[in-house]
């Protein structure tokens, strides 16, 4: 779910090219999601290889991940650890959602409209241990770091980032700007292309900069909590009710740093049983991995090869065709390396 902050930020657009060299955190619960959702055949379902194991993940992880890479782009992947009990309630919620997505789909299946079918589908997608474990074997294969964070993963992105070991943060969420990560990058693990309405329209990657946005906004990093805490985290859906981003920057601002003031003016109490300090302290000390290892490695083929083709049957064509499209550049960046010396 994230924290609805969109309609106050400022984005501002940037090229594959310029994030070229440059080492990205990414957000992999998000991207995983992104891949179990739109992956997907006609009617919806999940796409799987022969013994009905699912493998939706394992193709976009792969083709999004290999095309980064070819781009020029130094990837590390960051996976969610244990999550906060104040998100209990989030997952219950997202489990209904996708209890009555499931019913509806059944519905539609009896139709046979193949329409709803596809709608309901991807509201439904459940990312198992199993499926992190093998995405987490893939990223390993390709040569790139896997990061375990003790619970959420854009609080670990954003100590990474701050720590300048990593250039930004890929995610579609904002959660990690609560934890002042400096930059977040968006719109790349997307489709470049997007239906609007009859017609397409392209989707571009954007940056969003924590501190030009703080310094827009008039706020700091702390009162950015608070507005989120206002408008809803993943620790108190929806927030409160009839207050809006910009009623909530209104408020954070009139009443600078007297954060009971503002909780009290914003009738809190009326909409929450927890206090909202619970939240915010769970934000500003989220336990993060202090001793990551930010290692590129060689490409481990075999492994590869026995994870996509021995195990889930993808085509022996297409993966080769892609090792052999980052084997050139492995080549050229090593005759480069020769050339400078």
């Amino acid at each position: 779910m994230g924290t609805n902050l969109k309609n106050l930020l400022i984005m501002d657009e940037i090229s594959r090219k310029a994030l070229q060299d440059k080492k990205l955190a990414v957000d992999s619960f998000n991207v995983l999601y992104q891949f179990l959702s739109t992956i997907r055949q006609r009617d919806g379902s999940l796409l799987k290889d022969s013994n009905g194991n699912v493998t939706s993940h394992l193709i976009g992880l792969f083709s999004r991940t290999t095309r980064f890479m070819r781009d020029g782009l130094q990837l590390a992947f960051v996976f969610d650890g244990e999550p906060p009990e104040l998100k209990q309630k989030e997952r219950q919620r997202r489990g209904e959602i996708k209890k009555r997505a499931k019913a509806s789909y059944e519905k539609a299946a009896e139709k046979k409209d193949i329409k709803a079918m596809k709608k309901y589908a991807s509201r439904t997608s459940k990312l198992t241990g199993e499926m992190i474990e093998e995405s987490k074997e893939l990223v390993s294969a390709l040569g790139l770091p896997v990061i375990q964070a003790p619970s959420e993963g854009e609080a670990q992105m954003a100590y990474i980032v701050n720590k300048e070991n990593l250039y930004a943060g890929i995610s579609e969420d904002y959660d990690s700007l609560l934890y002042g990560i400096p930059r977040l990058v968006k719109n790349l693990t997307i489709s470049r292309r997007r239906k609007v309405g009859a017609s397409y329209t392209t989707v571009k990657p954007k940056v969003v900069g924590i501190s030009k946005n703080l310094n827009e906004l008039g706020i700091d990093q702390e009162q950015l909590i608070v507005l989120a805490i206002l408008v809803g985290t993943d620790y108190n859906i929806g927030g409160v009710k009839g207050i809006g981003p910009k009623t909530a920057l209104k408020l954070v601002k009139e009443n600078d740093h007297d954060f009971d003031r503002i909780f009290k003016e914003a009738k809190w109490k009326e909409h929450f049983d927890i206090d909202w300090e619970e939240i915010y302290y769970l934000i500003k000390k989220m336990p993060v991995n202090k001793d990551y290892n930010l290692k590129w490695e060689r490409i481990n083929k075999e492994k590869i090869y026995k994870l996509l083709i021995d195990k889930h049957d993808f085509a022996e064509e297409r993966v080769e065709k892609t090792m052999k499209a980052l084997d050139k550049i492995d080549q050229k960046k090593s005759q480069k390396s020769l050339a400078d010396f």
